[in-house]
């Protein structure tokens, strides 16, 4: 046996059976030691951004982490984009880096790079081994802090700690601690806001956002009349009919501070202050009042449940929630060429019961959310730390972490092309993804962004950065080259008929919108 081995065995001991991946040289010992373990499912991915993305989506469904193994620092900084979106989502993940052999450090060889600086900023958690001795304390270290925080967690693996012998043992399965409970005093100042006769809001996200947290959180609302609110990018939500419906913060900043003018006290739990995604000249950075009064119910890694279950208990929230009832898409489905909203009403109508829709539309689907709150039951995912190119990575790993759910990607074109190749994986492990690509064939949310900063017009340079054309992107073509079946869509004829097709059968596909 060796640290490997070892570093396996501790994974595998803690239900970590998935390994998302893109080795190189440094790493041919635990690919060896993976190759060994048929338990653990690898999955390859072409770029490192997809690795990470694709361990996000897996996180936030199967609420345990996979592995991630990435190539010394240039490989970890290829996938930090993902790592800062599930950073902010607060997935869990743990992430294996391989590095040098620790003697070979000292001769700086061209990929030997500080792992560490590159690591900490996108991650909750970081350590270091040296020696094969590490690996197993080190490894139940990392499962924890992905757990429990819950959160990012990133490990190193040298070449010399990864193939250095070990004595057999026996690995047992490392214990978790219970999630702290929030604070009386916390409690008590909530329960206080909710019966002073102020407009009182709560702010959600995690697993307040299950069934069992929402239902609780529909009694208290049903109760007391608190508004119930999610950030605006949403890590996952049960949503559609028969749950309890919950306002999503709007993006634009004045529709946000619209949105949120007349709560007099913000309740926190597990989120922070709403915040405009940037500054712009004379828009205000926070969107609630000045005024409002913000009280902190539960940090992230609390138990949110529980504190809403306490805070239930104090007001006596017996009575039922409200929940979405059937019969809000009553429309039939729009004709003639398609709109981004066109296509959203689409999607949300036909929607399967218990499909996983993962969304980075961007722009194209400001509007879904609200609308696929009258969708049949399902799974709601969202870009959550801005940085594009997660839409397609997230479908991959949630379709991992439930094969027998269909997934629906909905995805920009412009951010779909920073990690086109996960379209690769969802072929090769023949994964059931629908991609509805909005080609809109620009980045639309960025002329949006023009004008928010006071720029109406502008010439051939700016256009020239900001769309997607001369030539435009062939959707079809580019996901039948990786082995992706596809068809493109110019009218809501088109898109209807490609759209039921892909739901009436298994594996993955693409839908290109052209709107």
């Amino acid at each position: 046996m060796n640290g490997a081995d070892r570093l396996c065995d501790v994974l595998l001991a803690n239900d970590v059976d998935v390994c998302f991946a893109n080795p190189g040289t440094s790493e041919m010992h635990f690919v060896a030691a993976l190759d060994r373990k048929p338990r653990m499912r690898c999955v390859l991915g072409l770029f490192e951004g997809v690795v990470t993305g694709a361990a996000d989506g897996y996180g936030r469904m199967a609420d345990k982490p996979a592995a991630t193994l990435l190539h010394l620092g240039p490989g970890l900084a290829n996938g930090l984009a993902n790592l800062h979106n599930a950073r902010r989502a607060r997935t869990p993940i743990i992430n294996v880096v391989g590095d040098h052999a620790t003697y070979h450090l000292a001769n700086d060889a061209p990929l030997t790079s500080d792992i560490a600086s590159l690591a900490k900023p996108m991650s909750h958690w970081y350590a270091e081994t040296k020696r094969p001795e590490d690996i197993a304390p080190t490894t139940a270290q990392a499962y924890v802090a992905a757990m429990t925080m819950p959160g990012v967690a990133v490990m190193t693996l040298p070449g010399d700690a990864a193939w250095g012998d070990l004595a057999p043992a026996p690995v047992e399965r490392t214990p978790l601690p219970a999630l702290p409970h929030v604070d009386a005093d916390a409690i008590r100042q909530t329960v206080e806001a909710l019966r002073s006769g102020k407009r009182v809001a709560m702010l959600m996200t995690g697993k307040a956002l299950r069934t069992e947290g929402l239902m609780i959180a529909g009694r208290i609302a049903a109760r007391t009349g608190m508004r119930l609110l999610t950030p605006q990018s949403i890590n996952r939500i049960e949503h559609g009919v028969g749950r309890v419906p919950v306002d999503k913060v709007p993006y634009p900043v004045d529709e946000g501070v619209r949105h949120l003018g007349d709560i007099d006290v913000l309740v926190l739990l597990g989120t922070q202050i709403p915040v405009a995604f940037f500054a712009y000249p004379g828009k205000p950075g926070r969107l609630i009042r000045d005024n409002c009064q913000v009280l902190t119910l539960a940090k992230p890694g609390d138990d949110l449940v529980q504190a809403l279950a306490w805070i239930a208990d104090e007001v006596g929230a017996k009575e039922p929630p409200r929940l979405v009832q059937p019969g809000g898409l009553t429309d039939a489905l729009p004709s003639g060429k398609l709109t981004a909203d066109s296509v959203g009403y689409a999607v949300a109508k036909l929607l399967p019961e218990n499909a996983i829709v993962c969304d980075e539309a961007v722009s194209s689907g400001r509007k879904f959310f609200g609308i696929s709150e009258h969708s049949a039951p399902h799974d709601y995912l969202q870009i959550t730390g801005g940085s594009i190119g997660i839409g397609i990575p997230m479908a991959t790993g949630a379709a991992v972490a439930c094969p027998d759910r269909k997934v629906i990607g909905l995805q920009a074109d412009g951010s779909g092309m920073y990690t086109v190749q996960g379209l690769w994986t969802q072929a090769r492990e023949n994964l059931d993804v629908v991609t509805v690509v909005f080609a809109n064939r620009s980045y639309a949310i960025l002329h949006g962004e023009m004008r928010n900063v006071g720029v109406n017009t502008f010439g051939r340079n700016a256009a020239r950065m900001l769309n997607l054309d001369e030539p435009y992107l062939d959707w079809v073509t580019m996901a039948k080259g990786m082995g992706v079946e596809g068809g493109r869509a110019e009218t809501m004829d088109e898109f209807e008929k490609l759209f039921r097709g892909a739901l009436s059968r298994k594996g993955p596909f693409l839908i290109e919108a052209v709107i």
